[in-house]
């Protein structure tokens, strides 16, 4: 099965350890949060910079926020981080048979069904913020 890299989910990850943590937060420090490799903590750091969510501190002095977090929409963060090719969510297969009534029609169909689900799925991604992340977050810490 085909899913959004998982990039999305720890983008999210990593903007609400920056919120949150009142420490440096280093490479290091946020891959034992996430449960992974610090490199790929920094390529989406660099991801997230070259957005212009985030900045890194020259050294090794960790990442910070170049934004309030209600002003980073999900949608910012699935975007910074390519989590689809070519800006599809849905990649319809190619070389159907067009002898067959369905390998003949079907891309036509999915065309017009596949890109309402995308931008309906993006509007939601808008409506929410980082700073409803963590909203959440703490809120179950206080639980």
């Amino acid at each position: 099965m085909m899913q959004i890299s998982s990039r999305f989910t720890v983008a999210i990850h990593i903007l609400a350890a920056l919120e949150i943590s009142n420490d440096v937060c280093t490479s290091e420090v946020i891959a034992g949060s996430i449960q992974n490799n610090p490199v790929v903590v920094r390529r989406i750091i660099g991801m997230l910079k070259k957005a212009e969510l985030v900045d890194v501190n020259s050294g090794g002095g960790g990442a910070y926020l170049l934004k309030p977090v209600e002003y980073i929409t999900l949608f910012d963060v699935y975007k910074a981080v390519d989590v689809v090719e070519d800006e599809k969510l849905f990649q319809i297969h190619e070389n159907t048979n067009q002898e067959c009534i369905i390998g003949a029609n079907i891309q036509d169909v999915l065309m017009l069904m596949l890109p309402k689900a995308q931008s309906a799925m993006e509007e939601v991604l808008k409506s929410y913020t980082m700073a409803d992340i963590v909203a959440s977050i703490l809120e179950k810490k206080l639980n």
